[in-house]
């Protein structure tokens, strides 16, 4: 089942909810940094902790975390990409984002996932290129699966929200 939301991903109880990361994994502006706010400490301690075992995380791929103080009891923390113009491989590595969290939260057991809007803040993705990556990335995801039994799209803003809303419909 996928739903879409408008508000704050930080507040969804759902098994894990997607950091927008940067390669770092030291948090940082927008969703990251909303979510290692409300998340607490133990979220940076865990991405020091992947940081110092393989050097953070490249555009495309996911890592796991605890959820700390969250409701979520985990945070998949993925890198999207920063928008070139689109010759630089955008469009597959932000499907890539979508495509390795699901597999992350399979490989883990998870049935819930939500998803920030990756790349559209600072990283200047645009918004509807973007969208129409996340949905057909995930309903392609879900048709493969059966173990993830519900997928949010939480849109922060209502630009995004008109978007996805136009999409799922």
């Amino acid at each position: 089942m996928v739903e879409l939301i408008q508000g704050d991903i930080t507040k969804l109880d759902t098994d894990a909810i997607v950091n927008a990361a940067n390669t770092s994994l030291l948090g940082g502006g927008g969703v990251d940094g909303a979510i290692h706010r409300a998340g607490g400490p133990a979220i940076l301690e865990a991405c020091v902790q992947i940081r110092n075992r393989q050097g953070g995380c490249k555009t495309g791929e996911a890592v796991l975390t605890t959820g700390g103080r969250l409701p979520a009891r985990f945070v998949i923390h993925t890198v999207g990409p920063v928008w070139n113009g689109g010759n630089s491989n955008e469009e597959t590595l932000l499907a890539l984002c979508y495509e390795n969290s699901l597999k992350l939260a399979e490989e883990n057991g998870l049935q819930s996932i939500a998803f920030p809007n990756i790349s559209t803040g600072i990283y200047h993705f645009p918004k509807q290129l973007a969208a129409e990556i996340a949905v057909r990335t995930v309903k392609a995801y879900l048709q493969k699966t059966t173990s993830i039994k519900r997928v949010v799209f939480v849109c922060f803003d209502k630009e995004n929200y008109d978007l996805y809303k136009a999409l799922l419909d």
